[in-house]
């Protein structure tokens, strides 16, 4: 099992390419890697033959350094494959043996599944309730196809759900109609599903709860005229599109472009707390969240400040492309110096976000609400505007007050004033 990442201590076999006694060249793809953030291909690095497969498809928790193949060159005598890779399966890492014998655990007593489909899956962590055990992929596709989990029988180890799986399921109504002892009785019938907690998941819960516990954070918030900004996007957008129609800059883009030039102005909030040094970074590398299937997940516009808002759109689409598939590799998603969280396209007004370390500030960006504001040179004496509503969350121990405080009007100041970006 190759490390994807220098912190990454275990993975999972997400799906192989190759079939054992195939051969390969460099450049192919031998297999999917899932690691807490995304499915990385992993490709040869020389010619050879896949000999024999250890860590079948929708193994997880594999151990960095575990054998989960045997390869030869061609013309090789993989004859003792089968050997080789026995004894390798005998000196499992700690987490492998521990999932070997939750599979291998006696039948209980407990009252027969609900699902058919479903019967070789484990069932001895929990007395009832349905458990679905899924490789991010394969729930991915599920989602986008309407595929309820609870009726596809898993392939992989324990009876995971792989890929295969759900790109296989074909729906048998008459099965289920003619199988009655299937059908359970409303006592039977759990009012809860509990669904294993991923790589990702756990990564995200152990660092945001360390972040929140450790790092002390603190809020302010501003009003953003967007009027201008607005206006200025709906003519650049008119312009775009008539080069290319799929071409469209996003409130979001305008905002990146905010943060990094603010950025630039207030060179304190870009920085990070490692201890014994506040590092403070030259270019902004903007993590930007986005909500994926199996997580949330931050991939990065590197150096923000120097690109246009058209690069920056088409960048940001591409990396929430990838992240959504679980194609990111970890390049596209660690190390960024400051992170937006947007929510403005769910009609939330303002919120708060816990800062993702060890980065000094995120911004919570709310939606643009038509509000009225006192204007005595109007007739009326007010008027509408396009109000957004956004909140920064600053580590106490890198940012004081004053300055978050004059982070935020440089960034007000930019999208009140869009035009200042070109200066």
């Amino acid at each position: 099992m190759p490390a994807m990442s220098p912190t990454m201590s275990e993975g999972g076999i997400a799906s192989w390419k190759k079939k054992e006694g195939e051969t390969f060249v460099t450049g192919d793809v031998l297999l999917e890697i899932e690691t807490d953030k995304a499915t990385i291909d992993v490709e040869a690095q020389d010619d050879g033959i896949l000999a024999k497969i250890i860590a079948q498809d929708g193994a997880k928790n594999v151990q960095v350094g575990s054998v989960i193949a045997i390869v030869g060159e061609e013309g090789d005598d993989i004859s003792g494959a089968t050997e080789m890779a026995a004894k390798a399966v005998s000196r499992p890492p700690p987490k492998e043996e521990h999932a070997q014998k939750t599979s291998e655990s006696p039948k209980t007593s407990e009252p027969e599944p609900i699902h058919s489909t479903s019967a070789t899956g484990p069932k001895v962590e929990l007395p009832s309730g349905e458990r679905i055990f899924a490789s991010p992929i394969a729930k991915k596709i599920a989602l986008e196809r309407g595929i309820p989990l609870s009726q596809i029988k898993g392939s992989g180890p324990s009876g995971r759900i792989i890929r295969a799986d759900v790109e296989g399921y074909k729906p048998s109504a008459i099965a289920t109609a003619s199988s009655p002892k299937t059908t359970p009785s409303p006592e039977q019938i759990p009012d809860y599903v509990d669904t294993p907690v991923s790589n990702m998941r756990r990564t995200i819960g152990a660092r945001l709860t360390q972040s929140k516990q450790e790092l002390p954070h603190y809020y302010l918030t501003v009003d953003v005229n967007m009027d201008k900004t607005m206006k200025l996007r709906e003519v650049f957008n008119k312009t775009l599109t008539e080069k290319d129609k799929t071409a469209k800059l996003s409130i979001n883009d305008f905002i990146v472009k905010a943060v990094a030039c603010a950025l630039s102005d207030v060179p304190e909030a870009n920085s990070a707390w490692l201890g014994e040094v506040i590092r403070t970074y030259r270019k902004a590398d903007i993590s930007v969240a986005v909500a994926t299937p199996s997580g949330l997940i931050t991939p990065i516009i590197k150096d923000a400040g120097s690109k246009g808002l058209a690069t920056l759109s088409s960048e940001s689409k591409s990396l929430a492309r990838k992240a959504r598939e679980g194609k990111l590799t970890p390049a596209e998603y660690q190390g960024g110096t400051f992170t937006i969280s947007n929510l403005g396209m769910y009609d939330i007004s303002h919120f708060t976000a816990i800062i993702n370390p060890p980065q000094s500030c995120i911004l919570a960006v709310g939606s643009t609400q038509a509000t009225l504001i006192p204007a005595p040179d109007e007739e009326r004496g007010f008027k509408t505007v396009q109000i957004m509503k956004v909140t920064l969350s600053s580590d106490h121990r890198t940012v004081d007050g004053a300055v978050a405080a004059k982070w935020m009007s440089a960034f007000k100041g930019y999208l009140e004033n869009p035009l200042t970006f070109m200066l």
